[in-house]
């Protein structure tokens, strides 16, 4: 497999292979673009080609010995990660002490050690300032990897000195493939995650869920309901984030993805308030929009996008629901 399982990003790839080709690969990389792209796995893919005990080409793993498999599996001496904490959000100084710590050491085998920061967004001042003093002065044979949405968020002393390589959404055929390489082939359902998952394969993957598409009729129903029921609403969201399992991790991901399904009935429901919708619109949903109007629906997008980033931050679920859904029902602004 190697490099051809990654989808797009070409300019990325390129800019890795003319820097190793001309023998001058950083010593630091930040990778950015938005959740979902493949950032990891091409941190991955590029771990793999550097520590591959027989590349058949120039950075290029064999995906056949031991190294490749260890790196795939994350047991490799020489390739490790740091990321948040399940209770947390931001990346506390411990966990980078130990990542600082574990980098320091020599490689046990070949000439690299390589570390990735999955959550470099989330750096707070004591961890980013310990991270520094190794960025500053990174032992020999090391390879530093943050993985980051962009470089806003990120310490002008941590831009000066690491490399950026931008990464981009996938255009929709390179999303296409994505989903056919992990059998998802269903033509309306590859339609609908190409649309709606904005050219993140993660999203794409993740918005993949029959329960989720059932949960979508239920959706809709309690939204453009007449006499809408937000308590027994907000209770049945709640009940469906649970039955994602017990891993927070996973009951915040699904929630997150409702919001989604939730954000793109508003946004069809503005086309129609302004007179844009398709051919097709279902009656209850022209009589939502008519009913709440565009301005009102706009600023229930806003919302949507305000609990998006709660979640992200992990406030309570119960609350972020409950409160997003008292907004939803509550009725539009005189005026509006």
């Amino acid at each position: 497999m190697g490099w051809d399982r990654i989808r797009g990003h070409a300019a990325a790839r390129e800019q890795l292979f003319t820097a190793h080709r001309r023998g001058r690969l950083a010593h630091a990389y930040l990778f950015a673009g938005p959740p979902g792209v493949g950032k990891n796995l091409f941190a991955v893919e590029f771990a793999k080609a550097l520590l591959c005990e027989h590349p058949p080409a120039p950075l290029t793993a064999c995906d056949h010995c031991p190294a490749c498999a260890q790196v795939v599996a994350g047991t490799h001496p020489d390739f490790f990660t740091a990321r948040k904490p399940e209770d947390k959000h931001e990346l506390p100084i411990d966990v980078v002490r130990e990542f600082c710590s574990h980098l320091g050491l020599k490689p046990a085998r070949g000439p690299h050690k390589i570390g990735v920061v999955e959550d470099a967004d989330d750096f707070n001042e004591e961890s980013a300032n310990c991270f520094l003093k190794t960025l500053e002065e990174p032992p020999a044979g090391a390879l530093l990897i943050l993985l980051a949405t962009g470089t806003e968020r990120q310490l002008p002393t941590i831009l000066s000195r690491a490399q950026v390589v931008r990464f981009h959404p996938l255009k929709p055929d390179d999303l296409r493939a994505v989903l056919a390489d992990h059998e998802v082939t269903d033509p309306p359902r590859v339609d609908q995650l190409v649309r709606l998952a904005g050219g993140s394969p993660g999203q794409a993957l993740a918005l993949n869920d029959d329960a989720l598409w059932a949960f979508r009729e239920t959706l809709v129903g309690a939204v453009t309901a007449q006499r809408p029921d937000p308590v027994g609403f907000a209770a049945e969201w709640m009940r469906f984030v649970e039955e994602a399992g017990k891993e927070s991790a996973a009951q915040r991901q699904r929630a997150s993805l409702v919001i989604r399904l939730l954000t793109d009935l508003l946004h069809a429901a503005v086309r129609t308030a302004l007179g844009a919708d398709a051919d097709g619109t279902p009656d209850a949903v022209r009589g939502f929009a008519l009913r709440t109007g565009a301005d009102h629906l706009a600023d229930l997008m806003e919302a949507c996008s305000e609990a998006d980033y709660l979640i992200e931050r992990k406030v309570q679920l119960v609350l972020v629901i409950e409160s997003l859904v008292d907004k939803l029902f509550r009725p539009a602004p005189a005026g509006v």
